[in-house]
């Protein structure tokens, strides 16, 4: 599934996101989605979200295909 994309994401998904930190070596990071940041329906560099664990940023990979609840 596409990250660029909001209806894709909801709390609860299984994620690989990039930190601001990590932009520019494209380090990714896993985690399960807490909350959505970004309010547009779409982003060219991926939707914005807050992981369980705090850390924010950009959703590169979607890795669970669980449906939305």
């Amino acid at each position: 599934m596409n990250g660029q994309l909001r209806n894709n994401i909801f709390p609860g998904l299984k994620v690989n996101i990039v930190l601001k930190k990590d932009q520019r070596s494209g380090k990714s990071t896993s985690g399960i989605v807490k909350d959505i940041l970004t309010n547009s329906n779409s982003h060219p560099h991926g939707i914005k979200v807050r992981l369980e664990d705090g850390q924010v940023g950009r959703v590169k990979e979607i890795l669970s295909t669980l449906d939305q609840p």
